[in-house]
């Protein structure tokens, strides 16, 4: 039986394991992936602590690989084409939770939760857009705002570096908002029109000085900065929450009357989502700044990352 490599979570709250496993057989539907890059999401730390199905479980769901091997019935892939899969696995699975996921040489995955990824993008460089690229993304491409609109980004992190782009390139003027001054030349890189430094102005005060925002995209989990935004917005406008958070916010009636404003919150989607940010990335050369490291460092890629200390996405490199 043919055996590949694998980080694999023994049990929940465990730290993962570099093991030696059978390759998985795809099923009716399904096809095996011959991974070659993955990205490594806060997400992931659901399987980590305890959310998953069932232990061992293999995280993992930024995944890019070449289908290698056809189960029975399928037929919308080709063997040889590139594919990535994000956090819906389809068929009522999460991607790394419910079925074992990408780090790891080898998957499975049902046949249509899987997007095309063409060869002007890096696997290494479009793993990240399987989940917070498109969440980004389909969160801008969704809300009130309008090309020309005023659209500001708080956080400038895993998430946020990709929100500035997709804001930027899609014709919105772009605010970006993060605290110090060390982002500010990077941003503007990126394409941001606008920078507000939390650390010496008020953002709500900086946006309304701009003519309100008529979205906040907020991608950092900060329960308190991100409730003070909601005074930074215009007329009919929205702030959007992708960032994850316990902490509860500080709202009140008033901040949604005088608006009028909605706040929402959003999840990543599907394959036909994903499919969208792939073909705007490479249209508009939107890319994330990756750190990549091998698979059997994925443990150090993981602490990196949940320390907020990645610039800005980890990514495993399962190919090399």
């Amino acid at each position: 039986m043919k055996k590949m490599k694998a980080m694999q979570i023994p049990a929940a709250g465990e730290k993962m394991q570099l093991v030696e496993v059978p390759v998985p057989q795809p099923a009716e539907g399904q096809v095996l992936l011959r991974v070659e890059a993955c990205g490594v999401c806060n997400g992931d730390s659901m399987a980590m602590g305890g959310a998953a199905s069932a232990y061992p479980r293999i995280p993992g769901h930024e995944v890019i690989g070449i289908v290698d091997e056809l189960g029975s019935g399928s037929s919308k892939w080709k063997i040889g084409e590139r594919v990535g899969i994000g956090w819906h696995g389809g068929h009522s699975h999460v991607t790394g939770l419910t079925m074992d996921g990408g780090y790891a040489e080898y998957m499975v995955a049902y046949e249509d939760s899987l997007s095309s990824i063409p060869n002007e993008i890096s696997a290494m460089e479009a793993a990240p857009l399987m989940c917070a690229g498109e969440t980004t993304f389909s969160a801008i491409k969704n809300s009130k705002a309008r090309p020309g609109d005023l659209v500001a980004i708080q956080g400038i992190g895993g998430l946020g570096h990709l929100a500035v782009q997709f804001a930027s390139k899609a014709g919105y003027r772009t605010v970006a908002i993060s605290r110090g001054n060390d982002k500010e030349a990077l941003v503007r890189e990126l394409g941001a029109h606008h920078y507000i430094d939390s650390a010496k102005e008020d953002p709500a005060e900086a946006l309304q000085a701009l003519g309100g925002a008529k979205v906040i995209l907020a991608t950092a989990p900060n329960a308190k900065a991100v409730s003070s935004l909601i005074n930074g917005l215009g007329q009919d406008s929205e702030l959007i929450i992708v960032a994850t958070s316990t902490d509860p916010l500080e709202l009140s009636a008033m901040d949604f009357l005088k608006g009028p404003n909605t706040v929402k919150g959003t999840l990543t989607g599907g394959a036909e989502e994903i499919q969208a940010t792939i073909n705007f990335s490479v249209l508009t050369d939107v890319r994330p700044m990756i750190e990549t490291f091998p698979l059997d460092r994925a443990s150090e890629a993981y602490d990196k990352m949940m320390s907020a200390s990645t610039r800005f996405r980890a990514v495993l490199n399962i190919s090399e």
